[in-house]
């Protein structure tokens, strides 16, 4: 099975209706990534066949349990899963932050690249940004719970939520989080390809 087959079969998995164009640029964002990656080291994960599935299906398990237009990504690294919910979701707003040049520059330019004008890339510590209240906040291997809340509850709108994407079901990080956050779900989440648990958290303010 190619590249493109291994794509398009885990996207009609998670039940992921995109058109040929958007394919398209998921596979260009795979090329990207993989090229970048052998000088930035923006992932761990060096084949691109395994980026496939840690990586793009892996965050795009979590898009059907999302909802909001203006979403902030936060410690985006090579884009996940904020530039991936761009290329699937062009109507979202989609602001994607990190701390690390390499990895913003990267951001940038997949961007310019990718044609994604629904896409803002911020380079500076989260608790640091100044911008307008978001109504989801995600998360992929950035913080515990805790922590996630805290750098980030400034910049989070009225009724908004948090969506952080986890591994095993956190049963310690949801016993530490503040008394004025609950936990709205704890979705199980299958990724085609990748034997391990995942669940997205969903919290909001009490």
């Amino acid at each position: 099975m190619t590249l493109e087959q291994e794509l398009e079969a885990g996207l009609a998995q998670l039940g992921l209706e995109l058109s040929a164009e958007q394919i398209d640029r998921l596979n260009q964002y795979l090329a990207l990534l993989n090229k970048w990656n052998k000088t930035y080291n923006l992932t761990a994960v060096r084949e691109t066949e395994r980026m496939v599935a840690y990586h793009v299906l892996d965050s795009l398990s979590a898009l059907p349990h999302i909802q909001g237009m203006r979403v902030l990504d936060v410690g985006s690294g090579g884009g996940m899963p904020g530039m991936l919910f761009a290329i699937a979701r062009p109507d979202w707003q989609l602001t994607l932050i990190d701390a690390n040049h390499k990895k913003t520059t990267f951001l940038r330019q997949a961007a310019i690249e990718l044609g994604l004008d629904n896409v803002e890339v911020h380079c500076e510590r989260v608790e640091a940004l100044a911008a307008p209240a978001f109504d989801v906040i995600t998360s992929r291997a950035f913080a515990d719970l805790a922590e996630f809340v805290r750098l980030t509850r400034h910049v989070l709108a009225d009724g908004g939520v948090w969506a952080a994407l986890k591994g095993v079901y956190p049963y310690e990080e949801i016993a530490q989080l503040p008394d004025d956050i609950r936990v709205v779900s704890v979705q199980a989440l299958h990724v085609p390809g990748l034997d391990a648990e995942r669940h997205l958290v969903t919290l909001a303010r009490v």
